[in-house]
C-alpha cells in the first residue's frame, strides 16, 4: 500500500510508516493544483495532511485513494462529502494537541492581562515607558468562562485552577453532575459565561450549529474591559461583532484563528485585524510544538497500521453504513 504525506511530517513517524509496510510518498510542497497532480501521478491508497485543504478535486483525482488522515483534531480543510460520495474514509487524531493548544491560550491570557506584546515591542524600538506597563489587574481570583468543555477545555481548566482563578463553563454535553466532578460552575448557556466571567476562552469543534454563534448577543453579555480568547476556528467568531466590543466595551482580545489567514506559510498580512489595538494575534500555532505534532503524527501511523491489518479505520469521521 502506497500512502502520500502532503504536509511537513517527522522523519522519524515517516520511518515508523515505512515499517509497517507502507510505501511512502513524502512532499508537503503540495498544495492546491499541485496536489492534485501528485495524486493523479502517485495514486496512493491513503493521504496525510495537516493545513493542507483537501476539496473536491483532489479526492476525485486518485482511483485508489480510500483514506485521508488529517493529523490533527479539525477536519473542516476536507471536503466530506465528496470524500463520503467517493467511498473514502477520512479519519482524524483528536484530543493529541489538546494541552499544546491550552498552553496557548493561558498565554495569551496572560499577555492581556500584562500586555507582553506591547511591552517587548517598545523595548524593541528602544522606548521605556514603566509608567504605562506597571498598570495590571491580575487574574489571581478572577473568573473563567470556557465556552466547550471538550479535552481542551478541560486542561485549561487545570491550568486556570493553578492560578487561582475561579472557572465556570457551559458545553452541549456539560451537564451539573459533570461540572461538579470537573470542580467548577454550571452554566445553562454560553451567555451566562459570557455574562459572569472576567476572562472567556471558546473552544469549540467548527459545525454548521457553532458557524457565528459567538456574535453580538454574546459580546454585549460581557463585562467592559473583559478579555476574549479564541484558539478554535475563526467562523465559530462574528469578527465585525468582536472587533466593535472591542472599541465600545474596551474588552480585549487574544486570537489564533483569523477569518484573513492566508494559505501560505509566509509573506504579507494585509488584513487591519492584525494591527487593531486591543487585540492580540497570533499564526494559528494553537497545536504547534513538538511534543503536540509527535503525539499527533504517532496517532496518524496508528490508524494507518490498523487500516492495513484489519481494514477498519480508527477515529473515522464518514463512516460507511
Amino acid at each position: 500500500m502506497k500512502v502520500l504525506i502532503a504536509d511537513k511530517y517527522p522523519e522519524d513517524k515517516i520511518e515508523k510508516i515505512k515499517n509497517i509496510g507502507y510505501e511512502v510518498i513524502y512532499d508537503p510542497s503540495l498544495k492546491e493544483e499541485s496536489l492534485i497532480e501528485g495524486l493523479k501521478q502517485h495514486n496512493p491508497d491513503a493521504l496525510i495532511v495537516r493545513s493542507t485543504k483537501v476539496k473536491k478535486e483532489m479526492i476525485y483525482s486518485s482511483d485508489k485513494l480510500s483514506l485521508i488522515i488529517r493529523a490533527g483534531s479539525g477536519y473542516d480543510t476536507i471536503d466530506i462529502e465528496s470524500a463520503t460520495e467517493r467511498n473514502v474514509f477520512v479519519a482524524n487524531c483528536p484530543g493529541k494537541n489538546s494541552i499544546a493548544v491550552a498552553e496557548l491560550a493561558f498565554g495569551l491570557i496572560l499577555s492581556l492581562d500584562r500586555r507582553i506584546p506591547d511591552n517587548v515591542q517598545d523595548l524593541r524600538e528602544g522606548k521605556w515607558n514603566k509608567n504605562e506597563y506597571s498598570k495590571a489587574r491580575g487574574i489571581y481570583g478572577k473568573t473563567l468562562g470556557i465556552v466547550g468543555v471538550g479535552k481542551i477545555g478541560q486542561e485549561l481548566i487545570s491550568r486556570a485552577k493553578a492560578f487561582g482563578m475561579q472557572v465556570i463553563a457551559w458545553s452541549r454535553s456539560l451537564t451539573p453532575e459533570k461540572a461538579d466532578a470537573l470542580g467548577i460552575g454550571f452554566m445553562k448557556n454560553s451567555i451566562e459565561v459570557a455574562s459572569n466571567a472576567d476572562v472567556i476562552s471558546v473552544h469549540l469543534a467548527l459545525t454548521e450549529d457553532t458557524k457565528n454563534m459567538i456574535g453580538s448577543d454574546f459580546f454585549n453579555a460581557m463585562k467592559p474591559g473583559s478579555y476574549f480568547i479564541n484558539t478554535s476556528r475563526s467562523e465559530i467568531v462574528d469578527e465585525k461583532a468582536l472587533l466593535k466590543a472591542i472599541d465600545e466595551k474596551g474588552i480585549r482580545a487574544g486570537l489564533d484563528v483569523v477569518s484573513a489567514e492566508p494559505a501560505y506559510k509566509e509573506g504579507e498580512f494585509p488584513d487591519d485585524i492584525g494591527r487593531h489595538v486591543g487585540l492580540y494575534c497570533t499564526h494559528h500555532i494553537g497545536a504547534s510544538t513538538d511534543q503536540a505534532q509527535s503525539a499527533v503524527a504517532d496517532e496518524a501511523v496508528c490508524i494507518l497500521d490498523e487500516y492495513k491489518k484489519s481494514g477498519m479505520v480508527l477515529n473515522c469521521v464518514n463512516p460507511s453504513e
